[in-house]
């Protein structure tokens, strides 16, 4: 661990002297983005030089004990040690958690999709079921939840659900919701009484901002049509809705639960945007997953992350083994404890990672 503080500290200096430099000043972009990254690393150093310094002071006791010249001394010496060692361990496990790289997604808003996958017309249902506890818990969070698209299904709930979250670190919260989540209950269309398993994915993507990634419009098909949803009396009236595909990567990307063509354009290109973006990273998240084998995923979106058993109103996420039984709850959004829990796991792996190193 020290020596990953001595590299943090030298990286500390080195950007205090480029700061320094008038020719940065001619730069504003770069001197924010030093500014930035002295900011993140000033509270680390600060803690690293109090850490040397106790560290010192357990040696210099440690040493005044060995030497045994003075009773009085020695004890005095003995009594330091005891006080500062607490301090020392707590500061040691403060500056190992504040070592772990910040996911640069985590204060992103996001871009949740939530379909329908086996089980037919209780698939949609328990979609519906999971865009209604995502939006408990954004009410909670003190979030803002805007609806993108959607595909009802007869029987109710959704084939198909975009919505975008807005608030204070959103992406941190809902990264660890990608995957495949399966339901085991009694369908309401089901006489015999029998449990039936479906499935449902949600897919988190971080909201890409238009310097995340650029957007050349010549690459862009823009189709208008008629609203099929929710909307009011302009569905089926006006081509109000907006179908944007582009071009070079074939993403296709609609919206039409706006009233205005120009709103539901604007949602659009920040549903492709954030598309793109993702596709951007996937390579660096593929990276990470075979450099760090991670029971926390957070790109793999095949994998089966969770089962919601109801008849024993029982919570599993399948990735840390954790277990709950107040699934009553946590439908109606009370899911930080399960979030909670995930983000402790992967800031261990992330933390063994480093110290492995």
């Amino acid at each position: 661990m020290e020596e990953k503080l001595q590299q943090v500290k030298e990286r500390f200096e080195e950007v205090q002297t480029a700061m320094s430099d008038p020719a940065v000043y001619d730069d504003p972009d770069r001197y924010t983005e030093l500014t930035k990254e002295h900011a993140e690393l000033k509270e680390l150093v600060e803690d690293y030089d109090q850490w040397v310094d106790i560290k010192n002071q357990i040696e210099g006791n440690t040493e005044l004990i060995e030497e045994g010249d003075d009773p009085e001394i020695t004890e005095i010496a003995r009594e330091e040690i005891e006080e500062l060692k607490p301090r020392l361990e707590k500061l040691e496990e403060e500056i190992k958690y504040k070592l772990i790289p910040k996911d640069p997604d985590d204060s992103k808003n996001v871009i949740v999709e939530v379909r329908s996958g086996t089980g037919g017309d209780e698939a949609a249902i328990f979609a519906g079921d999971l865009f209604d506890m995502y939006r408990r818990y954004a009410d909670k969070m003190g979030w803002k939840l805007n609806v993108m698209t959607l595909s009802e299904s007869e029987k109710g709930g959704f084939k198909e659900i975009i919505f975008g979250l807005e608030g204070d670190e959103v992406y941190s919260k809902m990264k660890y919701e990608s995957g495949v989540h399966r339901v085991q209950r009694v369908p309401e269309t089901e006489s015999q009484g029998r449990v039936h398993t479906s499935a449902a994915t949600v897919a988190v993507l971080p909201e890409a901002e238009e310097v995340d990634v650029e957007v050349n419009t010549s690459d862009l098909r823009i189709d208008t049509f008629r609203a099929s949803g929710a909307g009011g009396q302009h569905v089926n009236k006006t081509d109000s809705a907006i179908r944007i595909t582009h071009e070079p990567s074939g993403v296709v990307v609609e919206c039409q639960e706006e009233r205005s063509q120009h709103q539901n354009k604007e949602k659009a290109m920040k549903m492709l945007r954030t598309k793109l973006y993702d596709a951007k990273v996937e390579e660096q998240r593929k990276e990470r997953a075979a450099e760090r084998k991670s029971q926390v995923s957070t790109g793999d979106r095949s994998a089966k992350i969770r089962t919601y058993n109801f008849p024993q109103s029982r919570l599993t996420d399948h990735r840390i083994n954790l277990t709950l039984y107040n699934l009553e709850d946590i439908m109606k959004g009370d899911i930080d404890e399960v979030i909670e829990a995930l983000r402790v796991e992967d800031n261990l792996e992330k933390l063994n990672a480093i110290m492995e190193q």
